[in-house]
């Protein structure tokens, strides 16, 4: 691998996976780049939430695949799809972990360990890919399933927040006006 800069984007453009150069303020730009940084939130996780490594690296791995989706403009015959499957999958892990928790009385306020905040965040993060997937109004196959990829991730993250204080010891923080 060369060099890390390729000076190409100095002037505020940068390349799509498909090779199309378009303006780094570009909606698929900003969508990808949301997703870039929940994966990045999920590393911070994966380092803090030992016991959930496997489970957040498998959900790094599909982010990133539909991410690169999210970075073309067309479809690409040699990009492998993402699997129906890992949102089944996501699903199931949602049911899992809400059967441990106990019935939410409130809003629930972000608090209790770090692990338990940074889910919050991440789950904040991906509510924004969310927003900028929607909003590159693709009906491509790939890009339907980030949008609902990301809508049922953003769940299970606020379970595994919750589960995070709960498996601490410590009691939930609700919002009560």
């Amino acid at each position: 691998m060369g060099k890390i800069y390729t000076k190409g984007g100095d002037h505020g453009n940068t390349s799509l996976v498909t090779g199309e150069r378009v303006s780094k303020s570009d909606a698929r730009v900003c969508a990808y780049g949301d997703m870039d940084e929940l994966i990045s939130y999920l590393g911070v996780l994966r380092s803090i939430s030992p016991e959930n490594d496997g489970m957040l690296r498998r959900i790094q791995q599909d982010l990133m695949l539909s991410s690169a989706w999210v970075a073309t403009a067309s479809d690409v015959d040699k990009m492998k799809m993402p699997e129906e499957s890992e949102i089944l999958w996501l699903e199931s892990r949602i049911d899992s972990i809400s059967g441990e928790l106990p019935p939410m009385t409130a809003f629930v306020l972000p608090a209790g360990p770090v692990a338990s905040s940074v889910f919050q965040v991440a789950r904040t993060v991906c509510r924004r890919a969310e927003r900028s997937v929607t909003a590159l109004s693709d009906e491509r196959a790939s890009i339907c399933y980030a949008a609902k990829y990301l809508n049922r991730l953003s769940d299970l993250l606020f379970v595994m927040g919750r589960l995070s204080v709960i498996s601490s010891g410590e009691k939930e923080d609700f919002w009560l006006p």
